[in-house]
């Protein structure tokens, strides 16, 4: 007869479990369904983030310009002391060869006490000449000899520059590829923000710029006010030959400009040489702080570290490449992002 075994029962800690991982299944569920979907950022606010974006690429654009100021300085510099060093090189081989000449030529007459070669000459009077030209020669030795320790002083010193100027170089080049990468990266995240929009939405972002991009044409009002002189009316008037042209960073014309870039292009078609960067170009003038006082062709600066630049136009307005995804154009100085600072009237 088959046995008859009474079921085990659950211990209570094994009930305990299930049922709390049971209830913790069905809050993860109506928390999931009660969630709601992740929003997408609007128009406006891609545009803001993409704003905020360009400023921080157009600030590392300016820093990538002064590092690749420096570079192209720091090789000039560099170039002309290995000039120098090779210069100096052959002068100095030059004088050792003057110096090895003549003690093998003292080594070939050989070293005869002078009261014995007097005793032996047959022609004292021409003994006496050749000694004469022997103490001159000796004294010849001693300048060259002198020529040489200074000029291998000379070379070690240039060879020591070069050296440090070389190491400045390198940690110089290091910083224009961190700041390349930054602007890239920064340009990359907002390109991505703006394929997020619809195309509805990059329609209207486009409308926008055009209305900021108003041509040449809708202005002619500007640039006829008194500008601050000859050469800034003629910086002024070589903007706006630019008008149009899109802005790309590290650029300085003409198929493309970045701020900075335009303004030092244009001064330099009045002949005028600015330097690179906004950062510096802020220091190549007088400070008008006014901007009631500006004139036409003033360089104006926006920012607290000045990292945006363009040319006075007139009425409020400024002439400039704004940033990545514009171009070279017309735009009221109350719509630049950044507060406007001062102007240098060049």
């Amino acid at each position: 007869m088959a046995s008859h075994r009474r079921p085990k029962q659950p211990s209570r800690t094994r009930v305990t479990v299930l049922t709390t991982a049971a209830a913790a299944a069905v809050a993860l569920s109506a928390n999931a369904a009660n969630a709601a979907p992740s929003e997408k950022p609007s128009k406006d606010e891609v545009k803001s983030k993409v704003d905020k974006l360009y400023e921080e690429a157009e600030q590392a654009t300016e820093k990538f310009n002064g590092a690749k100021e420096k570079q192209e300085k720091l090789q000039k510099e560099i170039s002309t002391i290995q000039d120098n060093v090779a210069r100096g090189q052959e002068e100095l081989n030059d004088l050792r060869d003057s110096m090895g000449l003549a003690a093998a030529a003292q080594y070939r007459t050989g070293s005869i006490d002078s009261s014995l070669q007097l005793f032996l000459s047959s022609n004292p009077d021409d003994y006496l000449d050749k000694a004469s030209t022997a103490d001159q020669l000796s004294a010849q030795q001693v300048d060259a000899l002198k020529k040489i320790q200074e000029k291998q002083r000379e070379l070690a010193q240039e060879r020591s520059e070069a050296s440090e100027k070389l190491k400045d170089l390198s940690s110089t080049r290091t910083e224009l590829a961190k700041k390349k990468k930054e602007v890239q990266g920064k340009l990359a995240e907002a390109q991505k923000l703006l394929n997020s929009l619809t195309s509805a939405e990059k329609a209207a972002l486009a409308a926008e710029q055009d209305r900021a991009s108003r041509s040449s044409a809708e202005r002619v009002e500007l640039g006829k006010s008194t500008p601050a002189s000859g050469r800034a009316a003629a910086a002024f008037s070589a903007a706006q030959s630019q008008l149009g042209k899109p802005y790309v960073y590290g650029a300085t014309g003409t198929a493309s400009y970045d701020c900075s870039g335009l303004t030092s292009w244009a001064y330099a078609q009045a002949g005028v040489g600015i330097p690179r960067t906004s950062e510096a170009q802020a220091n190549y003038g007088t400070r008008i702080y006014s901007q009631s006082q500006l004139q036409v062709g003033d360089l104006v600066f926006f920012f607290n570290d000045l990292h945006h630049v363009g040319l006075y136009a007139g009425n409020g307005q400024i002439i400039h490449a704004p940033r990545s995804g514009t171009v070279v154009r017309y735009e009221s100085m109350g719509t630049i992002g950044g507060p406007f600072m001062f102007g240098v009237r060049v």
